[in-house]
């Protein structure tokens, strides 16, 4: 039998009105509750995926965007140097045209140039390969391929041989001699003739795990080193499409890359005032690819599915309840897919695309914001299907798009009776409300589902530059509103931000957890929050409170704790609101000895910054300042406008 330790944490805070006027704070393990796990969420918005990532530096690299040749630039055409786009829609039904290019270099040599995502990003002394599917009756033309600055200056080349006259993929390698944030790539045509060409491609060779046409590295490492419980994909309202024929179909992002077919991205023209119609889905990052990541970061997978119905902001349509089966349908292939073995279908796919163990798929979302009548109707045709076939997966359910108002009120109502196990909250609100809210979940229904904190971020005002948004305030109010979901544990079992990444030349909405350029990767504040809670969890809740009442707000303060009881660490989380310094003591009674106590503190000079990409370490945690002998008694300052962690090892 596990032994459970007990404490007592006395917190006496001095305000700055009296010296003799105090606060008192009993703290006591409740064995309970379990913290909620932290976790990621992942749409593709804001070029996170094709442009983010996923490392493919190619736009358009298979000609198959609404215009054919958008992301390219002929040089040197005229009438014996062109480019022919040719259908073969019989032959190929996804992938289905090809560039046939004629070219006579008697002047000049015939080019054409791609513009990657806002640009290449190329780092000095990086290698980088070149993908090309190809045939020709030509002989003896070959391909020249450069690497270029934003000036067009060469950073690197290597050419192409020996193409031959049936399709095959040709691949070369070309290292950069320089940085470039907003690179391009060349190709050149040497000689006369003519050749077909698909699939063009440019990968770093330094992806994540090594994997070929793989991850960006450094955005990976970032999502890495938040330790996530889970990660939940696609989306997101891309899970609903603007309409049911451009929803997210999984079975559509698997197998060879070469026939995924791509989609247009709902957010090209979602916002008129960052319209991106050249932002298409090429699912090179697909379902499969999204398995794997969740294993390479020991997060659990959750993958959300449709339910049947397009964005109720778009055009809200919902597949007659008579025709609903394929999407259940797709449901059971999907888990089938994860953790099936080799004799099963799909099972069998996920063996040949090179993983033969299961993904241990135990969590599913049926839906993403979805609300009403209509709702609530199609999640019931899944549960019934889902829960008789497969008890082992709990489903997630939706509560509408805000926190509250008749359409939550409505979902909670409908959906508290079933066999739904997690209700998903999303909560875009400013910091007020944040503040406010940190007590939302103390007096929920504990006999109800429980809670997945699905989407959430602190929105200020708009601002400029556009990683303005993530400011120090917003993050403030975040942690201590996190205080609230930990204490609550009982109830909230998952939490993640959204959305979890922007490209900061790309973006369609904001604030976002991690910002990018094509070089590098920006952790706001924000960020280094959810870092703190996630990786200071522990396994049970403490109790924090003041008169026999949770600390939520009293003289500007918000704190939750929790203890590891395996490694007997106490953490006590303590937000500060107030633009003055605040002195606590603490009185820890009930552990026989107390051997280390580190500090780790958050905060910044002004609630207004932010890290952005020309400063992006301008908000991050102190130094631990570690203490080696801590008495039953010590003061603590807490800094202005300030989140800190303290653990205690006893």
């Amino acid at each position: 039998m596990k032994r459970i330790i007990f404490l007592t944490l006395l917190i006496l805070i001095d305000f700055q009105i009296s010296a003799q006027q105090k606060i008192e704070i009993n703290l006591k393990t409740n064995t309970n509750i379990t913290p909620p796990s932290y976790g990621l969420f992942f749409e593709d918005i804001n070029f996170s995926a094709d442009g983010g990532l996923y490392a493919e530096l190619v736009k358009n690299r298979s000609f198959e965007f609404d215009k054919p040749l958008m992301g390219w630039k002929e040089l040197n055409k005229n009438t014996q140097n062109q480019v022919l786009i040719i259908n073969r829609s019989l032959e190929k039904i996804n992938n289905n045209r090809y560039a046939h290019i004629v070219f006579n270099n008697d002047k000049k040599t015939f080019q054409l140039m791609n513009e990657g995502f806002r640009g290449m990003g190329f780092q000095q002394n990086e290698s980088y390969i070149f993908y090309i599917t190809a045939k020709t009756k030509t002989p003896d033309i070959s391909l020249k391929i450069d690497l270029l600055s934003a000036d067009d200056q060469s950073l690197g080349s290597a050419t192409l041989t020996k193409i031959g006259k049936d399709w095959k993929e040709y691949k070369v390698t070309v290292k950069s001699n320089a940085n470039a944030e907003k690179g391009k790539l060349a190709i050149s045509f040497v000689g006369n003739g003519s050749i077909d060409v698909d699939m063009v491609s440019l990968f770093p060779q330094n992806t994540w795990k090594n994997r070929e046409k793989g991850l960006r590295r450094d955005l990976v490492e970032v999502l890495n080193e938040l330790q996530p419980g889970f990660l939940r994909f696609p989306g997101g309202c891309i899970v609903e499409g603007r309409d049911l024929l451009n929803r997210y179909q999984w079975k559509n992002t698997i197998g060879d890359i070469n026939d995924r077919r791509l989609e247009i991205n709902r957010w090209n023209t979602e916002f008129s005032h960052r319209s991106a119609p050249d932002y298409f889905q090429s699912f090179g990052l697909g379902f499969y690819e999204y398995f794997l990541l969740s294993e390479d970061i020991g997060a659990a997978p959750l993958p959300i599915l449709n339910c049947g119905m397009a964005c109720q902001f778009n055009t809200g349509e919902v597949v007659a309840m008579n025709e609903l089966e394929p999407y259940i349908q797709d449901a059971l292939d999907l888990i089938e897919f994860a953790n099936g073995d080799s004799n099963t279908k799909w099972g069998k796919l996920r063996t040949e695309m090179g993983h033969p163990a299961s993904f241990n798929l135990t969590l599913l979302g049926v839906g993403n914001e979805q609300w009403d009548v209509q709702y609530i109707e199609r999640y019931a045709a899944f549960e019934k299907v889902l829960k008789a076939k497969h008890p082992e997966v709990k489903l997630i359910a939706a509560s509408g798009p805000s926190p509250d108002g008749e359409r939550f009120e409505y979902a909670w109502q409908q959906l508290k009776n079933t066999k739904v196990d997690l209700l998903d909250e999303h909560y875009y609100q400013n910091p007020e409300w944040f503040f406010k809210n940190a007590n939302r979940y103390d007096n929920y229904d504990r006999k109800g589902p429980k809670v997945f904190a699905g989407e959430y971020a602190s929105h200020i005002k708009d601002v400029n530059p556009a990683e303005g948004k993530n400011s120090w305030l917003s993050a403030l109010s975040e942690a201590a509103f996190i205080t609230g979901l930990e204490r609550n544990g009982d109830i909230v079992t998952m939490a993640s931000y959204a959305p979890l990444m922007a490209h900061v030349n790309a973006w369609q909405w904001r604030p976002d957890l991690i910002w990018f350029d094509n070089l590098k990767a920006v952790k706001t504040a924000n960020y280094f929050v959810q870092k703190m809670y996630a990786l200071n969890r522990g396994d049970k809740v403490v109790d924090i409170l003041i008169n026999q009442k949770p600390l939520i707000g009293q003289d500007s303060l918000y704190a939750s704790s929790t203890i590891n009881q395996t490694a007997k660490k106490l953490f006590i989380k303590i937000v500060n609101t107030k633009s003055t310094a605040q002195q606590v003591l603490f009185k820890i009674n009930g552990a026989k000895k107390l051997n280390l106590l580190t500090e780790q503190i958050l905060t910044a000079n002004n609630l207004n910054d932010f890290n952005g990409i020309d400063e992006p370490d301008k908000i991050k945690p102190l130094n631990n300042s570690i203490y080696k002998s801590v008495k039953s008694e010590f003061k603590k300052t807490l800094k202005p406008y300030s989140f800190t962690i303290y653990t205690i090892d006893f």
